[in-house]
């Protein structure tokens, strides 16, 4: 059976921004537009900063900083707009309208953007009293601010669908992330982003729950002779792994889509509390999961790839290097049955390539909204499936295929199908009422991670 399918690889809005660009009037929006599905609201088809494709790209030059969570308050032109006190509500305390909360995303002293968990509404407001003209745009709906006469800017939106969602202000041409937030990397810039919360039951498998164990996340900085430059990755270790010196454990390597960074899975993706719940629920075995960045670190003060030692293919950095640099500091079991691979859009195409190009080193696949095989299995990616059939020193012990309903699934189940009747074990998993956005990749996460390294 020849099949066909690519996901993940949709056109992706990238920004360049400087100090003197003007910003396009409709800022980014995260996710495509899905139907309300019970849940209020529309987003526009196949958007998001998920998608791309390839083998690693390059960030361009004035990317974030590698660090951890950043805070808010910054912009991305040359000279706030924001006047003193600038946080959301101009940094006053104030009774929020009846029904309506502060986002989870909010910096401590802020109290906007301010959601209503019942009718998924959102207010945004800001101080900016010398802008003439302020905008913000969620699901991709343009919304004019209005202004009050002490400087501050609101707005109140209609119904959103639930989840994370970018969104940044265009104050008179120009754009600024929203200092009342804290600051999410996404479409290759510091953005903010707002939580619009699922039904507290729905959505407890990724929230933070006091009466569980809890692992820990680290920032580890290594150094890349493939790239030429330090780099950084986030290695979670489960809550018992400082309690068991004497117990190792397997690896997950996870890895972001087009426009993000190695802080998207804990940041957005809150893979620290999704593990911490389903280890604690005894569903998933403690593992480590390693979340490095896909894309080459490069900028005009370094080379450019492929000079002088610099560059290279972000795959080789994942096997010859950062796997490497985990066992020698972290208590890791050895041997490709304790190794994984999985990655949202453009993160799950590099697992594909990787590891079909690696099958002595890894035997468990997962991707979210990210695939492309063409031709017929046995065929794929150089015959490497076919190879896993016919060598068990390098099977794969299982596939997951996970993505939205609003993503056109149709075609990933015929692949995952296929898969199954070649005779590789594969699950495939559909999030109800989800598009290329965050919240579909945090339930595939919740679904894969109970297969993986599970040998039952």
């Amino acid at each position: 059976m020849k099949l066909g399918y690519f996901l993940g690889c949709s056109v992706a809005l990238a920004f360049a921004l400087t100090a003197i660009a003007q910003a396009p009037a409709q800022g980014p929006g995260q996710g495509g537009q899905r139907p309300a599905m019970g849940q209020g609201g529309q987003r526009p088809q196949g958007g998001g900063f998920g998608g791309g494709m390839g083998q690693g790209g390059q960030r361009p030059q004035g990317q974030a900083g590698q660090g951890g969570q950043r805070q808010g308050g910054g912009q991305r032109n040359g000279g706030s707009p924001f006047g003193a006190g600038g946080f959301g509500g101009g940094g006053r305390i104030e009774p929020l309208p009846e029904g309506f909360v502060p986002s989870e995303t909010t910096i401590f002293n802020s109290q906007y953007p301010a959601v209503n968990p019942k009718t998924r509404e959102a207010i945004y407001k800001v101080n900016a009293p010398g802008a003439q003209k302020v905008t913000i745009t969620q699901e991709g709906k343009v919304y004019n601010m209005e202004k009050a006469s002490d400087g501050r800017w609101t707005v109140k939106t209609d119904p959103l669908v639930v989840g994370f969602h970018y969104y940044s202000y265009n104050v008179d041409g120009n754009t600024f992330f929203d200092p009342g937030t804290e600051a999410y990397f996404g479409g290759n810039f510091e953005q903010s982003g707002i939580e619009i919360p699922e039904d507290e039951k729905e959505a407890a498998y990724y929230h933070f729950d006091k009466n569980v164990p809890h692992g820990q996340v680290r920032r580890c900085d290594y150094w890349s002779e493939i790239n030429g430059v330090p780099r950084v990755c986030h290695v979670y270790t489960p809550a018992e792994y400082e309690t068991h010196p004497e117990k190792r454990y397997p690896v997950l390597l996870l890895l972001h889509g087009w426009g993000e960074d190695e802080n998207g899975w804990t940041n957005q993706g809150k893979t620290n509390y999704i593990m911490d719940n389903l280890i604690a629920a005894g569903k998933a075995v403690p593992m480590i999961i390693v979340m490095d960045c896909g894309d080459l670190k490069t900028n005009s003060y370094f080379k450019k790839p492929g000079e002088g030692g610099r560059g290279g293919n972000v795959n080789d950095i994942f096997v010859n290097e950062l796997l490497p640099f985990i066992d020698a500091n972290f208590r890791t079991l050895p041997g490709r049955e304790n190794r994984a691979m999985a990655g949202l859009s453009r993160g799950g195409m590099q697992t594909w390539s990787t590891v079909t190009s690696n099958l002595d080193k890894f035997s468990w696949i997962g991707s979210f909204s990210g695939l492309s095989v063409n031709g017929a299995i046995d065929q794929a990616f150089n015959g490497a499936f076919k190879t896993a059939k016919e060598d068990s020193s390098k099977n794969i012990n299982h596939i997951f295929i996970g993505l939205g309903s609003e993503e056109r699934p149709e075609n990933a189940k015929r692949v995952a199908d296929a898969f199954n009747e070649f005779g590789i074990k594969t699950t495939f998993f559909v999030s109800e009422g989800t598009a290329h956005e965050w919240l579909t990749w945090r339930r595939c996460l919740r679904e894969f991670a109970p297969i993986v390294f599970n040998k039952k």
